[in-house]
């Protein structure tokens, strides 16, 4: 079935996202520019391999494993997010496995509303750099139900930076701020949830296909800003070692790498490489 805003989120932000926020002319230009550089395949490709990263992730997203809470229940999650695999050991040490389990476990399976629960996880992990706390809270709410909880990292939106995909393609006063952690997923989820509902007029009808979709068509938007920016910042030698799009996509998504799968047909070194 065709999947959309309607399911995505549920209630969570009834009200607070609508098409009229987003900027069509900006996000046509943004994507018409990313499909010369990542072609439909690669992007049907990338959309894949997050349906395996899913399928991945749920044997150690489950209750009860989590509820066991020792470093071999949670390793495998920090090192399938993209945003903290380097540094497993250094969180297992800071913050211990068995705290680090029961965080995941109350954000994803606690009690009170996801802005709620993503608040409590944000304080629980207090000492961890926000923007890593926060990569993986997104993450392991979007793998373990990609149908109501959304993606939020911060090539996304980054509230220190002020950047992200996101702002690219939302009208200039869309506010992404919020008094807490979980308000602002709140706002991200609100401005995905727009970018989604406008998708079809906009011509990319097949961002309604999977909840991973528009994770996809937002990273390579992310992926022509970084290439606009060091380009007029950089040296020419500089810019040759960025990743070409179809690279940088999954590098940013976590699918570069999957510990335990065993590889995706036609897409060399995608997988395990």
């Amino acid at each position: 079935m065709t999947w959309g805003p309607a399911v995505f989120g549920g209630s969570s932000f009834e009200g607070r996202g609508s098409v009229d926020v987003v900027d069509k002319p900006s996000a046509v230009e943004f994507m018409r520019e990313a499909l010369v550089k990542i072609s439909e395949e690669d992007i049907g490709t990338v959309i894949e391999l997050l349906a395996l990263k899913r399928h991945d992730l749920a044997p150690f997203l489950a209750d009860d494993v989590l509820a066991v809470g020792n470093a071999e229940v949670v390793r495998p999650i920090l090192d399938r997010v993209f945003a903290v695999r380097r540094r497993s050991d250094e969180l297992l040490v800071s913050v211990g496995a068995p705290a680090l389990a029961a965080a995941i476990r109350d954000l994803l399976y606690g009690s009170g509303r996801v802005e709620t629960r993503f608040r409590a996880f944000d304080e629980a992990l207090a000492g961890v750099e926000a923007p890593v706390r926060r990569d993986l809270a997104g993450e392991c709410l979007h793998f373990h139900d990609p149908e109501r909880h959304w993606l939020w990292s911060r090539w996304m939106w980054d509230p220190e930076t002020m950047t992200g995909s996101l702002p690219l393609v939302m009208v200039e006063d869309f506010d992404f701020s919020g008094p807490d952690a979980g308000a602002v997923y709140l706002r991200v989820g609100a401005a995905t949830s727009s970018v989604i509902a406008t998708a079809s007029e906009l011509g990319f009808g097949r961002m309604g296909s999977s909840p991973f979709a528009v994770d996809v068509y937002l990273a390579a938007i992310y992926g022509i800003y970084l290439y606009t920016v060091t380009r007029l910042r950089m040296t020419q030698e500089f810019n040759r070692v960025i990743p070409q799009l179809p690279d940088l996509v999954r590098r940013l998504l976590g699918v570069r790498r999957l510990p335990g799968v065993a590889g995706v047909a036609g897409v060399p070194g995608a997988v395990g490489g």
